[in-house]
């Protein structure tokens, strides 16, 4: 298994701090934001991972991760986005070579969790699996609804919707098989009218196909992409590491 980690964009939430460098090399208390993610990853018995950046500051990331070494990765690619706007499903596309027709662990570069996700890792087959956890902010994620008849079944992923069917947000976790890329190839940039190829509409191919997994992901788990979420996740860091 291989990892991929989103960290493109251009942060607008986080404006004036991303005009100095990109979000994902933010400190999140005593370490850069990305470190995070890597190391959800190379916890879960992934070696080999490849960086999907974007914007103005891409080359940061090599002064900052250098060849990945240091956080225990054994071969560290990077891959530029070339429209910082173009959504998470066209970052991922980027990762279609390196994922070499194997399946692939994603994740966003602002996710901060001690999860473990090693089970699910050496147990996925095929199809898709996406880590929820439940909010009490639900509008402001993707949101999974649930089979009435079947309340394990995901019926539909719905992308920050005002009347979240659950509050099971989609955590920003992934893990797809090589069938992931010729979904993202069928993505319409229209598909909630951001102008982006959304994960959301990837996600429900899955779920057309039958195909889709989840798990409730334990410990602790947040995104770190506005000013409230990257202080509360510096916070919980630093109080853990006392």
């Amino acid at each position: 298994m291989k990892g991929v980690v989103l960290a493109g964009g251009l942060a607008t939430r986080l404006y004036p701090l991303t005009y100095a460098t990109n979000k994902h090399l933010l400190p999140v208390y005593d370490k850069p934001m990305v470190f995070y993610p890597i190391r959800t990853l190379v916890n879960a018995g992934i070696k080999e991972v490849l960086i999907v950046t974007s914007g103005p500051h891409a080359g940061h990331f090599i002064s900052v991760l250098k060849n990945g070494k240091g956080l225990g990765l054994k071969h560290l690619e990077y891959a530029f986005q070339e429209n910082p706007k173009g959504g998470i499903a066209d970052a991922l596309a980027l990762a279609e070579d390196f994922a070499d027709n194997g399946p692939i662990t994603v994740i966003l570069g602002d996710n901060t969790t001690d999860a473990d996700i090693s089970e699910a890792v050496n147990f996925f087959k095929e199809g898709a699996m996406i880590f929820l956890k439940k909010v009490s902010d639900p509008e402001r994620f993707g949101v999974a609804q649930f089979d009435k008849k079947d309340p394990k079944r995901i019926v539909k992923i719905l992308e920050k919707s005002k009347k979240p069917p659950s509050n099971f947000a989609v955590t920003g976790l992934y893990i797809f098989d090589n069938k992931v890329f010729d979904y993202v190839k069928k993505c319409d940039p229209n598909y909630i009218g951001r102008g982006e190829l959304e994960i959301t509409e990837v996600n429900n191919y899955y779920v057309k196909a039958g195909k889709m997994s989840w798990s409730e992901l334990d410990g602790y788990w947040w995104d770190a992409g506005t000013f409230e979420t990257l202080l509360a996740a510096s916070n919980h860091w630093a109080k853990k590491k006392k």
